[in-house]
């Protein structure tokens, strides 16, 4: 479980193919703090610690994670966000995220808004019944509120610190993100379509 609040932002330096999986090579600031069968969102997937060398730790996505989310897509050198795990003695300080990704969003706008960010992201209008205006969102491991939200689309606020110390600054129209919708919504979803069907 984690929160959407991200702690650092790592840097791919090796990316090896292993039959449908692959292998990423990761470094960053708390690498050297990790620990092998750790579970860790790198741009809210959340993957398992396989080893840790220096100040790099590895990590595996299979086949199921390559189809649903951008790690099909990452590049050497890539920037991407690192979040550990909730440690539940303290305060949560965005929402409860899972690092299940739901979906792949396409950032379709970004507007400097003098001080801030906005981004437009469009994703499959199958999802639309798990968003909801104000609600929260998850965008590559990001905790954020979303809004003007219709069936295809929704905004997000991107303030300083966030632009600045996330890799949310490297996104260009047409940048895939990985989106993980609130759980909580997912459930209520789920529970009205069984009663639907009774």
């Amino acid at each position: 479980m984690f929160t959407g609040i991200i702690e650092t932002t790592g840097i791919i330096k090796d990316i090896s193919t292993n039959g449908n999986n692959k292998t990423f090579v990761v470094e960053s600031s708390i690498s050297n703090s990790l620990k092998t069968d750790q579970s860790v969102a790198h741009n809210g997937i959340c993957l398992t610690v396989e080893s840790v060398y220096n100040n790099t730790h590895t990590i595996t996505a299979v086949h199921e994670t390559l189809q649903k989310t951008n790690a099909s897509n990452w590049q050497l050198n890539e920037l991407i966000n690192i979040e550990r795990c909730l440690i539940a003695n303290g305060r949560v300080d965005g929402h409860f995220v899972q690092g299940h990704v739901d979906a792949v969003a396409t950032c379709i706008n970004i507007k400097d808004d003098t001080g801030s960010y906005v981004y437009t992201f469009s994703f499959d209008e199958k999802f639309a019944a798990l968003i909801i205006e104000k609600g929260s969102v998850c965008i590559n491991g990001i905790s954020l509120t979303c809004f003007n939200v219709t069936n295809t689309q929704f905004n997000v606020a991107i303030i300083p610190y966030t632009y600045n110390y996330t890799n949310i600054k490297n996104l260009a129209i047409n940048s895939t993100v990985n989106i993980e919708f609130d759980v909580l919504g997912k459930y209520i979803n789920r529970a009205l379509q069984l009663n639907a069907k009774l």
